[in-house]
């Protein structure tokens, strides 16, 4: 079984790949190093099973493969803030290019997609028939409605083409190889800990998140993909819901930080409540997280702790 990831050198796509080689899959990694990190990567090189390709899926390209997992955006605020025009690319464009690959060589493909095709919600728990709350014109536009485009394009691949598709939407992920400068909270909230700098909360602290780990994310991401048969939407992500002055303290506790708590503007668009019903998950592909926040964060920090300079002694 040979296996397309875009997204390869990722934060998610790299623990994919793990995965992927250790289940026996030929691996071929995309990466435009946009946002990806060679680090993360640089394990796997001398692995005969695994193939490198920098590249941009925009441009198109070809490969005779079994699976494709389109994991390659930008999935940070600052990061996919920073070029609006080339995230929407990488959603719409990028993700023609790969549905092209699955129509020609007859392969199944999954669109990772995200918890932002939500917007602000209005029902809580967020379950996949939820339409969604979004702002088209807004500042984070560029990356949920891009996403949303992405799976409109994997259904109607399927309806006029045939095309095997899955799609994940992906709820706030952490853990090992998340990257030290791009905004998320836990990455932020950890980075700043360790260093006894303030935390800083955006908003009053009280907008929840449900918050899984890498694992157990790439657990659910490959269940879905081997799954005969599943031509809609999958929540993935844990749906333990924590609010953000909680997981503050939390992170303080496990590092021992004796960092202050700072408060700035909510940024526009952010959602006050964020939380994955997994049902069909638990339904369909015998889904379920199991690494619990503290347990996940502990080995989150323990990470940080090793790559991250001028950290506190």
């Amino acid at each position: 079984m040979v296996a397309l990831v875009t997204g390869a050198a990722g934060f998610i796509g790299s623990h994919l790949c793990d995965m992927l080689l250790s289940k026996g899959y030929e691996v071929i990694g995309l990466d435009n190093f946009c946002t990806g990190n060679k680090d993360n990567i640089k394990h796997l090189i001398n692995n005969n099973l695994f193939m490198l390709v920098k590249h941009d899926i925009i441009q198109p390209i070809s490969f005779q493969v079994d699976q494709i997992y389109n994991l390659a955006c930008p999935a940070s605020p600052d990061y996919y803030l920073f070029n609006p025009v080339k995230t929407i690319k990488a959603s719409v464009i990028g993700t023609i290019n790969m549905l092209e690959i699955a129509r020609r060589k007859n392969a199944r493909i999954l669109q990772a997609s995200t918890s932002e095709v939500y917007g602000d919600p209005e029902i809580h728990p967020q379950n996949e028939g939820y339409l969604g709350r979004v702002n088209t014109i807004g500042p984070r536009s560029c990356y949920d409605e891009g996403k949303r485009v992405a799976e409109s394009l994997m259904i109607n691949y399927h309806k006029k083409y045939k095309v095997d598709v899955r799609i994940a939407r992906i709820f706030n992920t952490y853990g090992p190889r998340m990257a030290i400068n791009d905004g998320r909270v836990i990455s932020n909230f950890i980075c700043q800990a360790l260093k006894d700098e303030p935390i800083t909360i955006y908003g009053n602290g009280e907008q929840t998140r449900s918050f899984c780990y890498v694992s157990d994310l790439i657990t659910g991401i490959v269940k879905i993909m081997e799954q005969k048969e599943i031509i809609r939407p999958i929540n993935l992500g844990n749906p333990d819901e924590i609010n953000i002055i909680e997981l503050a303290h939390m992170v303080l506790r496990l590092t021992g930080s004796k960092s202050k708590m700072i408060f700035k503007p909510k940024p526009e668009d952010d959602p006050m409540r964020r939380k994955p019903d997994i049902s069909f998950a638990k339904e369909k592909i015998n889904w379920n997280p199991g690494v619990d926040l503290e347990e996940g964060l502990k080995r989150t920090i323990q990470y940080f702790e090793n790559i991250l300079p001028n950290k506190k002694e």
